[in-house]
């Protein structure tokens, strides 16, 4: 019977009916012509799989990500990351990704940075003169480390998911995504070499102090959030209300460029994303629920440890499959979906929960950039005036450092779990 589930679920989704729906309706579907579980519990689960305390850190992250572009703080950290690193070679590229570090500290999503901060910095490097698709393609690549470096919300649902610290998560990606700005900024460097990109700003203490200066407070959302998960002051879901009490407060009696109307505006859109990502989570969990009670978990470590016992390469199959699900399937959707069908392969094979959420969630914030369902590739089309298939172009040559860090993360897990060992174990 569980072809049934699985064949119904990829009709609706072929058809094009949202993700959500498709979800639901297959377990109904599933409920249907399986007699053994009442309809009823398609109701119960659903509402279950959204009663979770974590989850309220959902509305809150993204309202404080946009709170942080509504309110103008984007263009203040984008002139600070300029003064830092812009006298580099090729310098607006390594303001890309220094820019892209500090929001995702404030953020916690891919699609925030590409469609707030994306749109100053793909925007100046082409006043500047750097070609379109190499800009383009930075600021996608860059835009991917947001869920990575804390907060984050994929790592918010990952941890729900899998009953995981999210805590542990997020301390979890402050290495590997500063390792992705490293190596994205090597990827600059060499191609500013290549192609002679001139140095875009002269270093000047004074410039530096000033730009530093106007971000300040901006640059304390970080230390505010992960200080006050690190000293145990809130808990991860307490530190999304205090990035969005602080985001609010710098808008609209600090700053003063938050009007009325934008926080409005603001308030509808966190309304609008967060019904999206719960209805996800609602489908997923019933979906979920009956592919563990179907036994489809262990037939799928049987099916994989049958092909290998071998860690190293059930993690590549694994990691293939991820990638080949990011292409086609929402982020949030796939966490939910794939959490109850391969964690438990994982903890077989020995591998620590909190490093394979990192694997996952690098994976799924790759398919981002990956055509047909890459989110952040519709968002740059959009910003950048190009094509989507030209964009997709433009951000396949980032591909390879982000597949450098990818094998790092998966092959290393000292880097990973080193700052959660040291703070919570």
């Amino acid at each position: 019977m569980t072809w049934i589930l699985f064949l119904a679920f990829l009709g609706l989704m072929a058809i094009g009916v949202p993700v959500a729906v498709a979800l639901g309706g297959a377990s109904l579907i599933y409920v249907w012509f399986d007699q053994s579980v009442p309809p009823l519990v398609v109701l119960h689960r659903m509402a279950s799989g959204v009663d979770s305390f974590p989850l309220l850190a959902i509305p809150f992250f993204v309202m404080s990500g946009s709170l942080m572009n509504s309110a103008g703080i984007t263009e203040r950290i984008y002139s600070f990351a300029t003064a830092l690193v812009g006298w580099l070679k090729g310098g607006l590229g390594h303001v890309n990704v220094v820019g892209s570090v500090i929001f995702a500290g404030m953020s916690g999503t891919a699609v925030a940075d590409a469609g707030g901060l994306g749109n100053i910095e793909i925007k100046a490097m082409k006043e500047h003169g750097y070609p379109l698709p190499f800009a383009v393609g930075l600021t996608g690549a860059s835009a991917t480390i947001g869920p990575i470096i804390p907060p984050s919300l994929p790592m918010v649902i990952y941890g729900v998911s899998a009953n995981t610290s999210i805590g542990q998560l997020f301390a979890a990606g402050v290495i590997p995504g500063l390792l992705m700005a490293v190596t994205l900024m090597g990827s600059v460097a060499w191609v500013a070499h290549r192609r002679g990109f001139d140095r875009d700003a002269e270093f000047r203490w004074a410039r530096l102090m000033h730009t530093g200066k106007r971000a300040f407070l901006p640059l304390m959302t970080p230390v505010l959030l992960v200080g006050g998960m690190t000293t145990g002051a809130f808990t991860p879901t307490e530190a999304a209300i205090a990035a969005t009490f602080y985001a609010l407060l710098l808008g609209t009696v600090v700053y003063r460029t938050l009007s009325w109307r934008g926080l409005l505006r603001v308030t509808m859109e966190t309304i609008e994303t967060t019904a999206v990502v719960l209805l996800i989570v609602a489908g997923a969990s019933i979906f979920g629920w009956l592919v563990t009670t179907t036994r489809v978990t262990e037939s799928v470590a049987e099916a994989v440890l049958s092909v290998s016992s071998n860690p190293i390469v059930v993690l590549l199959l694994v990691n293939i499959l991820l990638l080949v699900v990011g292409c086609f399937l929402e982020t949030i959707a796939a966490i939910t979906i794939l959490v109850p069908v391969l964690l438990p392969l994982m903890t077989q094979i020995g591998v620590d929960p909190v490093h394979f959420g990192l694997i996952m969630v690098l994976n799924l914030m790759i398919g981002l950039l990956t055509p047909p369902v890459g989110m952040v590739l519709y968002i740059l089309a959009r910003v950048s005036g190009m094509t989507f298939e030209e964009t997709t172009k433009a951000c396949a040559p980032f591909l390879i450092p982000l597949f450098i860090c990818l094998g790092l993360v998966t092959f290393w897990p000292e880097m990973v779990l080193f700052l959660p060992t040291l703070i919570y174990r």
